[in-house]
């Protein structure tokens, strides 16, 4: 019999709030341990939180960007349950009423648009943070930083509308573009700032009863979480096809052995005993708190993709990319108040920049290079003081040196060269020293063209006007 899996994930959003949810105390990352803690936040009997309005804002922000209906009413409730890292012994979070509620995103798959529901978009708060790594500790023992407690989060629960592992991967990748486009939420999986757990069954293909789930934590990258869910439907597989039955429980990703190990058995929600803060006010949202918050909706990553490619002839695939992340997307859109061809510059930020930067393992937010700097050098392309190959090298330097691209190309002698009577030598050069292949191209192989021109400027150290070379080229293998 053949199965299909069924996943619905949930993701949990730091917001970049500089406070916690409900005190004064910082929410930014990294700082020493225990120190950016209060009574409240740590869980003290007597205190009251207070909830953090820009927090309210922030949801409210996500709720609209994916289409959620807002709640006139919502109410902040006590999740009960019992971590080291959560001193009060419950979270605060949201359950009968949660601020924004079915709502959908859409993704791409094989060139068609899937909708993909969500349940519901909740606040609530961050749990502290335990350590075990063995700098800190021996073997068996755990510290606990409390920092993280209390730091205000968005939980984006979808229905179980994911139907494999690549779709979750593309669903997950535009969550991120929506948070960052907003600037709700940095995206940085490898800080804890994005997280996902993932609940998969599988069930017969064509069937509606949904199988038994389970539930996948500790997943760190989007690839690793790809890993995980072909991981965990393959044993469910196996399980069923060997005739028994799925448990409903956690597991834990091992991302270094490529396997999910069972944590603990599966919580419902009456386990967690949620009841109403009585310390908390319920969140009441009038249409014009709606309004005002619509009214500064940044351009969100479809309608800038779709905007690309009506304003710049961008191909799909180059609007697509640099729409990927907002910061990426206000680079080639900074680059064009200076210099006016979009494709060139799109063409040279996909290939030269990405390349060196990959090349480099450099995050592009902290590339040094400007857009005007950036601007310049596709200038030198546009007055053929260099060609595209070049430009790779010249921008290399640039990052390297934070030099300007012109010094680069003068100091480095790597100008295009475009004198024909040189570039014609270098074409009868390799003419005559691949006779074999000349021949093959006579006898009607033409797509030894690219050999020959690679040969050329190869030989040229990719200095040669391509334009030229390929004008010669054409006539001398006809002639020579």
């Amino acid at each position: 019999m053949d199965y299909e899996a069924v996943i619905g994930l949930e993701v949990h959003a730091q917001l970049l709030t500089d406070s916690k949810a409900f005190c004064k105390c910082s929410a930014r990352f990294g700082g020493e341990q225990n120190q950016q803690v209060c009574p409240i936040c740590m869980g003290m009997p007597g205190v009251l939180p207070v909830m953090n309005a820009k927090a309210v804002d922030f949801a409210i922000k996500m709720g609209i960007a994916t289409n959620c209906e807002i709640s006139a009413r919502s109410i902040m409730a006590r999740k009960n349950y019992f971590y080291p890292d959560l001193p009060k012994g419950y979270q605060i979070s949201q359950y009968e009423e949660p601020l924004c509620k079915n709502g959908f995103v859409e993704i791409k798959i094989d060139d068609q648009m899937k909708k993909i529901r969500l349940n519901r978009i909740h606040l609530e708060e961050d749990a502290g943070k335990s350590i075990h790594a063995e700098e800190y500790v021996d073997a068996n023992e755990t510290l606990i930083d409390l920092n993280r407690c209390g730091v205000p989060l968005v939980e984006i629960v979808s229905e179980p509308d994911i139907s494999s592992p690549r779709e979750a991967y593309l669903y997950l990748s535009h969550l991120r573009q929506i948070l960052q486009y907003l600037e709700i939420c940095d995206g940085n999986l490898e800080e804890g700032s994005l997280r996902c757990d993932a609940n998969v069954s599988i069930k017969p293909v064509g069937t509606k009863k949904l199988g038994v789930s389970t539930e996948l934590k500790n997943m760190n990258s989007f690839h690793g979480i790809e890993k995980a869910l072909e991981f965990e439907i393959n044993r469910q597989k196996k399980i069923v096809a060997a005739g028994g039955n799925v448990q409903k429980q956690t597991l834990l990703w091992d991302a270094a052995n490529g396997i999910a190990a069972p944590m603990r058995s599966k919580e419902l929600a009456h386990d967690y005993r949620y009841f109403p803060d009585p310390d908390l006010v319920p969140i009441d949202v009038d249409q014009n708190w709606i309004d005002r918050i619509k009214a500064r909706m940044p351009e969100l990553p479809s309608a800038r993709k779709a905007r690309l490619i009506n304003q710049y002839n961008l191909p799909d695939y180059a609007a697509d990319v640099l729409t990927g992340s907002k910061t990426f997307a206000d680079f080639f859109e900074e680059c064009l108040t200076h210099i006016s061809n979009a494709k060139l510059v799109s063409n040279l930020m996909l290939g030269a920049m990405l390349r060196v930067l990959n090349e480099k393992k450099i995050d592009f937010n902290r590339m040094p290079v400007q857009p005007k700097n950036f601007a310049q050098l596709v200038e030198l392309i546009i007055n053929n003081t260099i060609n595209e190959s070049i430009a790779k090298t010249v921008f290399e330097k640039m990052v390297d040196s934070g030099q300007p691209a012109a010094a680069i190309v003068q100091e480095s002698g790597l100008s295009q060269v475009s004198d024909n009577a040189h570039i014609e030598a270098l074409i009868c050069d390799i003419l005559e020293t691949n006779p074999a292949e000349l021949k093959k191209y006579r006898a009607g192989k033409t797509k030894l063209f690219g050999f020959f021109m690679g040969q050329v400027m190869k030989a040229s150290r990719g200095k040669a006007n391509p334009k030229i070379v390929e004008d010669i080229l054409k006539r001398k293998l006809d002639t020579f």
